[in-house]
């Protein structure tokens, strides 16, 4: 028997979360009268039809309080609803990581997790509810941002969102409501030069693109300057040139790089600034959750710490 699928849509109040669960719900290529059950958490300025949802077979349920939405409530739904599918819309000021850890009934699994954005308000949150922010980003693998204008600060927000998670897709929607594409960085190196030359400033950019799309890096050469970082729980023979990066503020500094194959590594210490070379490829790596890239070292060598040795991302 195929599991019943939880989609999970989070988000803060008014960030489009409504009108995405509304449109997705009345798609006949996503739902086709299967037995659905939507659970919300929250009551933002928009509504849904009921009339419309159930002819769709739609079932609403509410819930008000955190704590109520537990494992004996979801049970309860599995065994009077008997679902098909399972939707939920989330109270953005709730723990998203709790309500996962909590667990599921036997035979449901978490589908997908989309997180909707006010483009406007974006940075704001970030700034003063950045907790909640990066739980929500953390975990999902769609990030939309709605209500985008041609002002708006794509590659920076797409910056802090892959940052965040680096498995996270990001588009964005326009104000009229067109749909969005996933935005692409603007590269400041060439890329098809013999040897791709990254400028301190712009390691940041090279770690997201390659992230992104790592087969354009497929057998490119590239040359750039980062601290060693080698850890217990990498492979023998390999470590990680990176650099500390700062999304928002200075609790958000983490740590981003390529696993990188090379004997010749061994020769320097944890934290040391090295300037490296190297072939990428694109490899199966568990960190990655599925293919990346990987660098096979050809160069390496001391060199000076950057003057400005933290990247900023925002």
């Amino acid at each position: 028997m195929a599991a019943t699928p939880v989609y999970l849509i989070t988000g803060f109040l008014d960030s489009g979360k409504t009108t995405f669960l509304r449109d997705t719900l009345q798609d006949s290529e996503f739902l086709d009268g299967e037995k659905t059950v939507l659970i919300l958490c929250e009551e933002g300025e928009e509504e849904y039809d009921a009339a419309i949802l159930a002819e769709k077979n739609v079932t609403i349920l509410t819930v008000e309080n955190e704590e109520d939405l537990n494992p004996r409530f979801l049970m309860e739904i599995k065994k009077t609803h008997r679902p098909e599918k399972v939707m939920v819309e989330f109270n953005g000021t709730w723990s998203v990581s709790k309500f996962l850890e909590n667990g599921f009934p036997s035979g449901w699994e978490l589908a997908q997790m989309i997180t909707t954005v006010d483009a406007t308000t974006f940075e704001t949150y970030m700034s003063n509810m950045r907790q909640m922010m990066m739980e929500q980003i953390g975990f999902t693998e769609l990030v939309i941002f709605n209500r985008c204008t041609a002002t708006t600060k794509k590659n920076t927000f797409r910056k802090s969102v892959r940052t965040l998670n680096r498995r996270a897709q990001v588009v964005y929607e326009a104000l009229d409501g067109e749909d969005g594409i996933e935005d692409e960085i603007e590269l400041p190196y060439n890329i098809d030069a013999p040897v791709i030359e990254i400028e301190d400033d712009d390691y940041g950019i090279f770690y997201l693109d390659a992230l992104d799309a790592p087969q354009k890096y497929v057998d490119k050469i590239v040359q750039f300057t980062a601290m060693i970082y080698r850890g217990k729980e990498l492979p023998k023979g390999t470590f990680v040139p990176g650099r500390f990066a700062m999304t928002c503020c200075a609790d958000d500094i983490t740590f981003i790089g390529f696993l990188c194959k090379g004997e010749q590594a061994n020769y320097f210490k944890m934290r040391e600034w090295v300037k490296v070379t190297a072939k990428i490829k694109c490899e199966y790596y568990k960190e990655y959750e599925g293919e990346g890239p990987v660098l096979y070292l050809e160069k390496i060598e001391l060199t000076k710490k950057p003057e400005e040795h933290l990247l900023y991302m925002n």
